[in-house]
């Protein structure tokens, strides 16, 4: 196979982000009274739009307590900008090296529009890719939706694509569509479940991750 463009998950993928999610999700269910989780079940939504991240922990609460959740989360999180350092190394290398190819790099993540572009310039990304989507501008992960898009703005199909991330979110919306995927194990979902959804391989470190895509 040739790809001709590489898609790939943010947090837990390309930066080093997912204890700041888990503690931001922490402090915000604390500060409105309502019970913290354990620091697993926060780990496992990590991928999901926010909102349907924060159904899926608390399935009780109504609309208005979940929004409550969300703003309070979102002032936690954004204490605190990513910053390069926060990028997995030798990550930064990878994407330019995609770019030197001539292959096309493209970010699907659960952020909302106003984290992912806060994240792509503080941690200077911002020039790196050619087309983002978030979950906040069209439907969350798994639904695969963010992919299709991405799709049509480059005009190919599924299979001359590839996504990459550390969740079962990320390889599930590959999957739905025939796109191949590579399951990345330095982030949040455990091999049994990656594996469950047919990804082309598991890799380990940026550097393999970098020796399949120049494979393919």
């Amino acid at each position: 196979m040739s790809i001709k463009i590489a898609i790939f998950d943010w947090d837990g993928t390309v930066v080093d982000s997912v204890d700041h999610i888990t503690t931001s999700l922490h402090q915000a269910a604390a500060e409105l009274g309502f019970p913290t989780l354990e620091k697993t079940a926060y780990r496992n939504i990590i991928g999901l739009g926010m909102i349907d991240a924060l159904k899926r922990l608390y399935p009780e609460v109504e609309d208005p307590d979940i929004e409550a959740i969300r703003q309070a989360y979102s002032r936690y999180f954004f204490a605190r900008e990513a910053t390069p350092q926060q990028i997995f190394a030798g990550m930064t290398e990878l994407i330019e090296g995609l770019r030197t190819r001539g292959v096309g790099r493209a970010v699907a993540t659960g952020k909302s529009r106003r984290g992912l572009d806060a994240a792509l310039q503080s941690s200077g990304l911002h020039g790196h890719f050619d087309v983002t989507r978030c979950a906040d501008e069209t439907r969350s992960k798994p639904d695969p939706r963010m992919l299709e898009e991405i799709l049509a703005h480059y005009g190919i199909n599924a299979r001359d694509a590839v996504m990459i991330g550390d969740t079962t979110y990320d390889l599930e919306m590959a999957e739905r569509i025939g796109m191949p995927s590579i399951g990345v194990r330095w982030g949040v979902h455990e091999d049994d479940a990656l594996l469950q959804h047919g990804p082309l391989t598991l890799v380990s470190s940026v550097a393999e991750l970098q020796r399949v895509l120049s494979a393919l």
